[in-house]
């Protein structure tokens, strides 16, 4: 299949015509498959009315079909044509953060969209993106779109129009170029549908932040518990990872330097993703530096693109230090915890 690639600047004038998005949302009418950019990273979109263009999408990803999707929204009329109803709750979540980085799960109406998007469930995942293209792309189909991240099933999601043609050129129709994206890692999933929302996935939009406008919420036990399947789409197999295998390391970084040097002794090329804080700390065959500590918005915005990265130098082990679980900090280790397989070393208490 050939895949085309548009270009097309971040900022979008809605009173504009722009032939590479009226040519994308062709080729989405014609059941097929387009990466798109959002704030959080690139979409793999298509029809979510159409049992044919979802099914693309599951084998352009080589995803598993029992895993389901979440649908992208450019208004709130799609929403009313797609959801039951609409919890108190939610609307205030809505009002809030849309558009934005938050995934919220309604009661569906039902054949309002394919079944392969919701994994045969009653229930549906939406959310509305803050992004230009994202939305003007959207919003000029006229369609809801089914849209997971624009990788291959299991690897480090795409922040950029590079990624998405690395992993998926020729098996898509298309890709929208919208440069660089921002939040970095994937939205937050919030179940509205009991009578108190349960965070599924954390993600661009904290717990404390949710918490500031509806008071009550609780976290989804399995984010902790590895024996519990995750209700989450995107959360229910191994993910993010790097083709190396990933250990996540807690621990000082001279602990940790007697760990690499051990493995380099060994014979092996061995990496270490480091906050900025103690990235000139190591020696290693490749040390890569995705922001500070106190600045967890950059370690978010900067996580896959250091995680492929690593792929580039063909490295036999790779080690990544721990963050802080505030805010957006519990997004990135339970991405880290995902890309690793839940591989931890610890340093021993000393005596």
């Amino acid at each position: 299949m050939k895949t085309e690639r548009w270009s097309v600047d971040k900022d979008v004038d809605k009173n504009k015509s722009y032939p590479q998005i009226k040519e994308a949302a062709s080729f989405l009418h014609k059941n097929e498959v387009v990466a798109f950019p959002t704030e959080t990273v690139y979409g793999l979109g298509a029809n979510a009315k159409s049992d044919e263009a979802v099914a693309k999408i599951f084998a352009a990803k080589g995803r598993p079909a029992d895993n389901p999707l979440i649908v992208h929204i450019s208004s709130t009329s799609q929403l009313q044509d797609i959801v039951a109803s609409i919890p108190e709750k939610a609307r205030k979540l809505m009002d809030h953060f849309w558009p934005g980085p938050l995934t919220i799960i309604f009661q569906k109406k039902q054949g309002a969209v394919s079944d392969l998007v919701t994994a045969g469930l009653d229930t549906v995942a939406l959310r509305m993106p803050d992004h230009p293209i994202a939305l003007e792309l959207i919003s000029t189909s006229g369609l809801p779109l089914a849209a997971p991240s624009a990788n291959r099933s299991g690897k480090p999601s795409p922040t950029a129009a590079e990624h998405v043609a690395n992993d998926l050129m020729g098996k898509i129709a298309g890709i929208l170029d919208g440069g660089p994206t921002g939040v970095g890692v994937e939205s937050t999933v919030i179940d509205c549908t009991g009578t108190t929302p349960i965070i599924l996935r954390p993600g661009g939009v904290s717990k404390e932040e949710i918490e500031s406008i509806i008071y009550q919420v609780e976290v989804d036990s399995s984010l902790k518990n590895q024996e519990q399947k995750p209700k989450s789409p995107g959360m229910k197999y191994k993910h993010y990872a790097p083709a190396a295998p990933l250990f996540l390391a807690d621990g000082e970084p001279e602990w940790l330097q007697t760990v690499i040097n051990e493995k380099r002794n060994q014979g092996l090329k061995v990496g270490v993703m480091a906050s900025s804080e103690t990235a000139s700390d190591y020696d290693a065959d490749m040390i890569l530096d995705c922001g500070s500590k106190a600045n967890l918005n950059e370690v978010a915005h900067s996580l896959y693109h250091v995680l492929r990265a690593f792929d580039e130098a063909q490295l036999d082990i790779i080690f990544s230090e721990t963050f802080p679980e505030t805010g957006v900090g519990a997004a990135i280790m339970n991405r880290l915890d995902k890309a690793a397989g839940h591989n931890w070393i610890r340093q021993k208490a000393r005596p």
